[in-house]
């Protein structure tokens, strides 16, 4: 059997409407080495796994498709999909987005091959709006190389654009990640904790589509995304793993919990505002005296 370089991590549910266009943006590459594309098609109530079952059976040595006979939800079906990649490298593209340039796993591969102190490359994309317009994502301050020590504050990547060394075995798997409502950040923390480093490439290799998913839902209201992200660093921060970066972590932590108050109060939830002021006031009280004024005089 040939050795697979790279996985495809592809999750999808009723996405009947996109689906064949993200699985075409995948066996579209054109590389020197083997690929396999792995769906996570989490029981949809379309026509989204009988147009994957179709793929499937057109390339049996491309395709491996992961049906699921009762709905996991997002972050089991991004468990049991992502333990189902037996690539070197990774790469993800849901089944609402798509690929554009053929030679994006290749132009990745080579710099991860050429550059062992990287784990993780990603590129610039473009949106996709509901109206059709397209709009290219604006990475003018983005540097180009950076690590966990700037990922643990904000996700900037991605993932319809990223690669990344597949370094999240079976045994050897964050026992949290199934707490997330999301899992494409943690496992970035997880792949550059050892301190390797990330690269940005300028050219777009994607399509992202906006408005759709549940992500964009969530960012309907900006506290559930708050709160989401700041779980994901309490677990961060709680785990064995990540103790040598405990001092950064520490840091994000707090910028989070600043984050989830502003948030509460642009939303005007004034108990959980309140609530977590005293959780702050302990912890930065001339900070949180600082937000309190400003807003005061803001208005």
């Amino acid at each position: 059997m040939t050795q697979i370089l790279v996985s495809v991590f592809m999750l999808t549910y009723n996405q009947e409407e996109f689906i064949a266009q993200a699985i075409e943006g995948v066996l579209m590459q054109e590389t020197s080495f083997t690929y396999q594309l792995v769906i996570g098609e989490d029981a949809s109530s379309d026509r989204t796994r009988k147009i994957c079952e179709e793929y499937a059976a057109a390339n049996p040595e491309k395709i491996k498709l992961l049906p699921s006979y009762r709905n996991l939800g997002l972050i089991n079906n991004f468990i049991r999909t992502y333990k189902e990649c037996n690539g070197e490298y990774v790469a993800i593209c849901d089944g609402d987005d798509y690929w554009t340039d053929p030679l994006k796993l290749q132009k990745q591969v080579d710099f991860l091959d050429s550059n062992p102190d990287y784990s993780i490359v990603f590129t610039s994309f473009q949106f996709l709006f509901p109206d059709g317009r397209f709009l290219l994502k604006d990475y003018k301050l983005q540097s180009r190389t950076t690590g966990f020590e700037d990922l643990v504050f904000e996700n900037y990547i991605c993932s319809a654009t990223v690669l990344f060394r597949n370094k999240a075995a079976p045994d050897d798997f964050p026992d949290w990640l199934d707490q997330c409502p999301y899992g494409d950040w943690p496992i970035y923390l997880w792949t550059t904790k050892d301190g390797s480093k990330v690269r940005f490439i300028e050219t777009p290799t994607a399509v992202y589509r906006r408005e759709i998913g549940v992500s964009e839902k969530m960012k309907l209201t900006p506290s559930k995304i708050a709160w989401a992200n700041l779980k994901i660093i309490e677990n961060v921060k709680k785990d064995a793993a990540f103790s040598p970066s405990g001092r950064v972590v520490q840091k994000s932590t707090i910028k989070s919990k600043f984050k989830l108050l502003a948030c509460f109060l642009r939303e005007r939830k004034v108990k959980k505002a309140v609530s977590l002021s005293f959780d702050l006031l302990l912890e930065r009280p001339i900070k949180l005296i600082r937000l309190y004024l400003y807003l005061m005089k803001k208005g």
